[in-house]
């Protein structure tokens, strides 16, 4: 994706926050006929692009499109759709952004279009669109677009506002925000958190103005236990197993939709790095104990692989009761014989979680959802994957 990369590169030079937060983010190709779109799937940021119509567009809007699905990543807002109605919460989140961005495509959705002033909130631009008193329904597959009856709205600028919706759209792809489910909203709230940190120290501390105090927040240090971390990833790992199915009907749409088929097993991959470095029998303990109450908790099946510069040794056990071994390996870390390994499975594992220090080569990408378990002093070995401090 040639042109997503240079847009990217450029980023990085004029925009240098925005393009080291874009790096912590997959890149794929979307069929969708929009420039670009973002989401969090199974604890994983996403960008999305179609370089068709991402070359259409001149290079100035490019980058204020980017700009755009990073902030829209930033402030979490495909997380916080849920139980919504669905196209008013995407325009009331594009005004929510756009108005601090310069270079927009004319289409791109603005407060004035709705006698609204600048400077609100998502939240706040919803309740001024949503329709009041009336029902939203889901037609077609389940996952249809959701029709609003905006006739009798009062409040906020009356059926004047309301019906001035009709018609209008987004300038990215806000349908790939239904991935976003696949997340429970702390773990996808401390993935941006450490995306956000990530991207403040390799800018040098700059951070634009108009989003400084959402930042800010996010570089506090995170309230969430390392246990939930890793619970949580491990819930959304577990929904990678899902898949449709026309066999059985849909519980709450019925036939029209199909419904889903559960694997019966999860299967995970846990890497221990046994470097030196990574020599910490209490932590090492800690994080064998929660793994094992994850397991016996659900239907697990675990392959541990203790690798430093190479795989030492391979374990595998499932949801009863065990005790893990430690092993001791010493030497230097290179973390691609996991990865290796992980892409040579059958099945492939859903998730991948790794132990380390950090410290080492990784392969220039992967497909499997990553969580980095990283020792105190530790590092963030690349910028995909989920990280995670372990501490006492």
């Amino acid at each position: 994706m040639r042109l997503l990369e240079d847009a990217i590169v450029r980023m990085l030079r004029d925009r240098p926050f925005y393009g080291h937060f874009l790096l912590g983010c997959r890149k794929e190709r979307d069929p969708a006929p929009y420039p670009l779109g973002i989401t969090v799937r199974n604890g994983v940021p996403v960008i999305l692009c179609n370089e068709e119509e991402l070359e259409a567009i001149e290079t100035g809007e490019r980058q204020s499109l980017l700009e755009h699905v990073v902030k829209h990543l930033i402030h979490l807002h495909m997380a916080r759709r849920k139980e919504r109605f669905e196209r008013v919460w995407d325009l009331a989140c594009d005004c929510a952004i756009n108005p601090g961005i310069a270079g927009l495509p004319p289409a791109a959705v603005q407060p004035g279009r709705f006698r609204l002033p600048d400077g609100l909130a998502a939240e706040e631009y919803y309740e001024a669109l949503r329709p009041r008193g009336a029902c939203g329904g889901l037609e077609g597959s389940g996952y249809g677009e959701e029709r609003e009856d905006l006739h009798g709205s009062t409040g906020a600028g009356g059926r004047e506002v309301q019906n001035c919706t009709d018609g209008l759209g987004t300038c990215d792809n806000h349908s790939a925000w239904r991935d976003a489910d696949t997340t429970p909203l702390p773990l996808a709230e401390e993935v941006v958190r450490r995306m956000a940190v990530d991207a403040w120290r390799s800018s040098g501390g700059e951070v634009p103005e108009d989003i400084r105090s959402v930042v800010e927040g996010l570089l506090a240090p995170s309230p969430i236990p390392w246990r939930q971390v890793l619970r949580q990833f491990v819930a959304a790992a577990g929904r990678v197993g899902r898949t449709a199915t026309w066999m059985r009907s849909h519980r709450r749409f019925g036939h029209d939709t199909p419904g889903i088929k559960k694997r019966q097993r999860l299967n995970l991959l846990v890497g221990i790095d046994v470097s030196d470095s990574t020599d910490l029998p209490e932590l090492r303990e800690a994080f064998a104990l929660e793994l094992l109450r994850i397991a016996k908790g659900r239907e697990a099946r675990i392959t541990v692989v203790y690798a430093n510069s190479r795989i030492r040794r391979i374990e595998r056990f499932t949801g009863s009761p065990q005790v893990v071994e430690s092993f001791h390996g010493g030497g230097f870390t290179d973390l691609r014989p996991l990865f290796d390994h992980a892409l040579g499975m059958k099945p492939p594992p859903a998730a991948v979680i790794y132990l380390t220090d950090g410290y080492g080569p990784v392969p220039g990408q992967m497909e499997f959802p990553t969580l980095w378990v990283l020792t105190k002093e530790g590092q963030r070995p690349a910028p995909w994957g989920v990280e995670l401090r372990l501490d006492t």
